[in-house]
C-alpha cells in the first residue's frame, strides 16, 4: 500500500529516475478563525499524472486548491510549482506561474454576458494580447472542437447544460496551454450520463496534453475512472494516498467506511 511518506520518499532519492514534481505540497497547515482545515498535508504531482482528492465535506479539499493557485496562503508548510515555493511571491510572478495553471471552478463559473466563445476566448485576450485576432479566433474554435461544442459558439451559457457548461468552462481552463490542470468536482450536479461524457472528456485531455492535474471530488466512480492516484483526506489530513487498488487493500477503518458509503 502506497503512503504518503513512501512516495515523498521515492521522489526525494535522486538515486531513482523519478521525474521532479510539477506540484509538490509539503506539510501544509491552514486554519481559518481558529478551525484547523488542514492539518500538515503532503502531496505531489507529476507531469502526465492524474491525483485525485477525495474526502467529506469540510475536510479541505477546496482550500487545497485555492492554495496551490495562490488565492490563500497556507499557514505554515510549502506549495511548490515547478521547484518554485509560490509563498510570498510578488504579484506579476505569481500571475506568470498562474498562467501555466487551468482550473476549472465547481459551477463552471461562465460569464453570464458572454457566449461561449467569447467565454472561451477571456484568457487569450486578457494574457495573449500579442497573438493576432484571427489566431485567436482558430485557438478558440480548436478547443471547442476538442470539448465537442463547435456548434454551439454562439449560445450564451443560460441557454446550454450544465454539463455544457461544465465543456465550456475546460475549453476556456485549457486556452493559455497549461501544464497543470486543476479540476474542483468536475461532474458535481450532473447525471449519470453527462458525469460520464466529462470523465471521458477529461481522460482524453490528459492523453493528448499530458498534464499535472489535481481532481477534487467526492465522486469515487469519476475519481476512480479519470486519477492515477487517489488521496483521501479526513479532518484535514491524508489518510491514504495511493492506486483505487490501494484504497481496497487498506485495513483502516475510515478507508473502508468511505468506499462502503461512497
Amino acid at each position: 500500500m502506497a503512503t504518503t511518506y513512501d512516495i515523498a520518499t521515492k521522489q526525494a532519492d535522486p538515486r531513482q529516475d523519478i521525474p521532479a514534481s510539477m506540484i509538490a505540497v509539503e506539510n501544509v497547515y491552514k486554519s481559518f478563525a481558529g478551525h484547523k482545515v488542514l492539518n500538515g498535508v503532503s502531496l505531489q504531482v507529476n507531469q502526465g499524472e492524474t491525483l485525485a482528492v477525495l474526502g467529506r465535506s469540510g475536510t479541505g479539499k477546496s482550500v487545497l486548491l485555492r492554495l496551490i493557485i495562490g488565492l490563500d496562503t497556507p499557514d505554515s508548510g510549502s506549495i511548490s510549482i515547478h521547484g518554485q515555493d509560490i509563498a510570498g511571491l510578488a504579484l506579476d510572478r505569481m500571475g506568470e506561474i498562474r498562467k501555466k495553471m487551468g482550473f476549472l471552478f465547481q459551477q463552471a463559473a461562465l460569464y453570464d454576458s458572454l457566449s461561449v466563445k467569447e467565454n472561451v476566448a477571456f484568457p487569450l485576450e486578457h494574457h495573449r494580447r500579442d497573438m493576432p485576432k484571427s489566431e485567436r479566433v482558430d485557438r478558440v474554435r480548436q478547443l471547442l472542437v476538442e470539448v465537442g461544442l463547435d456548434g454551439d459558439i454562439d449560445r450564451m451559457p443560460s441557454d446550454i447544460s450544465g454539463g455544457m457548461q461544465k465543456r465550456v468552462g475546460l475549453a476556456r481552463a485549457l486556452a493559455l496551454e497549461p501544464e497543470i490542470l486543476l479540476l474542483d468536482e468536475p461532474t458535481a450536479g450532473l447525471d449519470p450520463i453527462s458525469s460520464g461524457e466529462i470523465d471521458e472528456l477529461i481522460l482524453k485531455l490528459q492523453r493528448e496534453r499530458q498534464m499535472a492535474s489535481i481532481v477534487v471530488t467526492h465522486d469515487l466512480h469519476s475519481a476512480r475512472t479519470i486519477a492515477s492516484r487517489l488521496a483521501l483526506l479526513k479532518d484535514g489530513e491524508v489518510v491514504i494516498d495511493g492506486t483505487f487498488e490501494d484504497l481496497q487493500q487498506s485495513d483502516i477503518g475510515f478507508v473502508k467506511e468511505f468506499l462502503k458509503q461512497s
